[in-house]
C-alpha cells in the first residue's frame, strides 16, 4: 500500500495537491449515539434541562466540519461551500443517527471535514445529556458517500447495520 502523508525517509508531510485541478467535492458521514429511550424521547419533545440539544449540535458540527484542519495535523485547509448536520433520532431504539454533509470546490476532498462534524455533533450531544444518561455511547463514525476527484464516487455498500432497529 502507498501511503502519501509520508515523504521518501518516512516523515509524516501534508500531501502536495496544487497540482489538481478543483472540482466539486462532497462526503457524507454519519456518527451513531446510544442512550436511553427515554431520553430520545424527551430530546425530541425539547425536554432536556440545557436546552436545544439537536439545534446547539447541529452548530457543534458545522463549526468542527470548518475547523477539521486544526484538529486534523495533516488536512487541508478548504474554503467549505456547505455543511448540513441532520438527525434521525429513534426513541423506540434509544438511538440518534448523525450525518454530516459537506460540499466544496477543491483540489482535495471533504470526507474529513464530514467526518469530524458527524463525530463533533454526536459528542455535543453526549456534553449535553451526561447529567441524565452517564451509558451514553458513541459509535459507528463512517464514511457514507464521496464524490469529486480522479478517484470518482463512492458509496458505502448497505450492510445490516447495528444502528437499526
Amino acid at each position: 500500500m502507498n501511503f502519501n502523508h509520508f515523504d521518501e525517509r518516512g516523515n509524516a508531510v501534508m500531501v502536495d495537491v496544487s497540482a489538481k485541478q478543483p472540482t466539486m467535492r462532497t462526503a457524507v458521514a454519519e456518527a451513531l449515539v446510544q442512550m436511553s429511550s427515554e431520553l430520545v424521547a424527551a430530546i425530541q419533545a425539547g425536554g432536556v434541562a440545557k436546552g436545544d440539544v439537536l439545534g446547539v449540535a447541529r452548530l457543534a458540527g458545522i463549526q468542527a466540519a470548518k475547523r477539521t484542519p486544526e484538529l486534523i495535523p495533516l488536512s487541508h485547509p478548504l474554503a467549505l461551500h456547505a455543511v448540513f448536520v441532520d438527525f434521525e433520532p429513534n426513541a423506540a431504539s434509544g438511538r440518534i443517527m448523525v450525518k454530516c454533509t459537506v460540499r466544496a470546490f477543491e483540489r482535495t476532498g471533504v470526507e474529513m471535514e464530514a467526518m469530524t462534524g458527524a463525530s463533533l455533533a454526536a459528542l455535543t450531544i453526549y456534553d449535553m445529556c451526561k447529567g441524565s444518561d452517564k451509558s451514553i455511547a458513541i459509535g459507528h463514525i463512517r464514511l457514507l458517500y464521496k464524490e469529486g476527484g480522479k478517484s470518482g464516487i463512492y458509496r458505502r455498500e448497505a450492510d445490516k447495520r447495528e444502528d437499526q432497529p
